[in-house]
């Protein structure tokens, strides 16, 4: 059995991989293994516990209350809000952990469990695998006042829109904006903030059912926004994923902008301020290969990592860098946030849109993207794309043929049983043709 933690928490099918059995196991796990090391302090411990739209959640987010509560910890249930906001809040309200139930910008159907520490940041590996190893073991639980007690904090969410209007170094004043949330966690948040910050709203992807989570809309879909910011006349349009830890955003004629794009865009801002620690951002190896030439060209450093906002977040921290992010629209700021926020990243986007006076495709104009093709690969050995002699053949042929104008990047999806095929070339039919050809190779390599 492989390891139950992915990059990204516990994730999988709901009531069939993630079960209520499972998640209140994991709650009762983590608050056990927390204990042990003594981050309670001798103190009757607290939780925070957030969720998304999706219809599973509610009975997850019971299950994992339950189990916290048994544990002996009182719980403060935050309800729906973005992934970030419970990160968030899990320092502003002094609580000893954070529950998120979400699986970001997956399908309906799924969904996961994701935990904070106290200042906010996920577990650390070895965290989740001793919580992990703790799963099903005797425990002798508390019994009378020792239980922990339940209380509803759904107000709590204004000090997480404060704080992100407090990071705003301009107003908004004068911009229109159409703001996708996905029919997800960000639905009230989003262009509740957008507004406060001054900008006029236009609002799509705002009314969650508990199925339509991703579906058609938000990050992941981004047809719908580029349609609504053309009819609208629209400055730019943000999108955000599920649980809002993403942030894509389309210019005023429909262009997409890339995560890549919008960290060279919130880069170059940062160093130009003095404010990008170490003149240095991080990003992941997945990042196309014209935003390493723009950083160069910037003055600008580029840590890489493997792909998994908690590798960026920890070389960050590793080595005291604030910026950071994926092509995905993981973006970083670590002076505001402690994990990807996509309500951040937007308002900040726009906040340099304003204070420059320039619109978003000139701003995009920072960086050129050379033509990259991702192909996912489903239904195969995952486990053995690293190893088998075949696939790492067809990738080194690949890379002799690309030469220094391209690359190739064969990886697991960290969060999902695919085999992601990438590859950048000069030009767009020969990087199409190349990553046929590879993915062909892991379907019947790894099949």
């Amino acid at each position: 059995m492989g390891r139950l933690f992915g990059t990204d928490g516990v994730r999988g099918l709901a009531n069939r991989d993630l079960t209520a059995r499972l998640a209140m196991d994991l709650s009762v796990a983590a608050a056990r293994v927390l204990g042990e090391q003594g981050t309670f302090k001798g103190h009757r411990p607290v939780a925070v516990v957030g969720r998304d739209p999706r219809a599973s959640g509610e009975f997850l987010e019971a299950a994992v209350v339950a189990g916290l509560a048994s544990a002996g910890v009182d719980v403060l249930t935050l309800g729906v809000l973005p992934t970030p906001a419970v990160a968030y809040l899990t320092n502003a309200l002094d609580a000893d952990l954070g529950v998120m139930l979400s699986a970001s910008h997956n399908p309906a159907p799924d969904n996961g469990i994701k935990f904070f520490d106290r200042s906010g940041f996920k577990l650390a590996d070895e965290i989740e695998d001793r919580v992990e190893a703790a799963l099903g073991q005797d425990w002798d639980p508390p019994t009378g006042a020792g239980v922990g007690r339940v209380r509803d904090a759904h107000g709590a969410v204004e000090q997480y829109v404060a704080h992100l209007l407090s990071s705003l170094p301009v107003s908004l004043d004068g911009l229109r904006v159409v703001v996708d949330c996905a029919n997800g966690a960000s639905s009230d948040v989003a262009p509740e903030a957008l507004r406060r910050a001054g900008a006029e709203v236009i609002t799509i992807g705002v009314a969650p059912d508990g199925l339509n989570i991703n579906s058609g809309c938000g990050s992941t879909h981004l047809a719908a926004l580029q349609e609504a910011v053309r009819t609208h006349g629209a400055d730019a349009g943000i999108a955000n994923d599920g649980d809002a830890d993403r942030c894509l955003a389309v210019t005023a004629t429909g262009d997409i902008v890339d995560g890549d794009q919008i960290m060279a865009i919130l880069a170059t801002e940062l160093r130009e301020s003095g404010r990008l620690a170490n003149d240095t951002v991080v990003a992941t190896v997945m990042s196309n290969l014209g935003f390493k030439i723009a950083m160069r060209d910037a003055g600008i450093n580029v840590i890489e990592t493997a792909v998994g906002d908690r590798y960026v977040l920890e070389a960050m921290k590793e080595r005291g860098f604030n910026f950071g992010g994926e092509q995905s629209g993981h973006v970083i700021m670590l002076d505001h946030a402690t994990t990807g926020d996509g309500v951040l990243t937007g308002l900040h986007l726009l906040a340099t849109m304003a204070r420059r006076g320039r619109a978003l495709d000139e701003l995009a104009k920072v960086m050129t993207r050379l033509p990259q093709v991702l192909i996912n690969v489903k239904g195969v050995d995952k486990s053995r794309a690293k190893t088998a002699p075949e696939l790492a053949a067809a990738v080194e042929a690949a890379e002799a043929e690309l030469g220094d104008t391209g690359r190739v990047l064969i990886r697991p999806s960290g969060t999902e049983p695919m085999v992601r095929v990438m590859v950048e070339a000069a030009a767009e039919d020969q990087a199409q043709s190349v990553a046929e050809r590879l993915a062909q190779t892991v379907r019947t390599t790894l099949c």
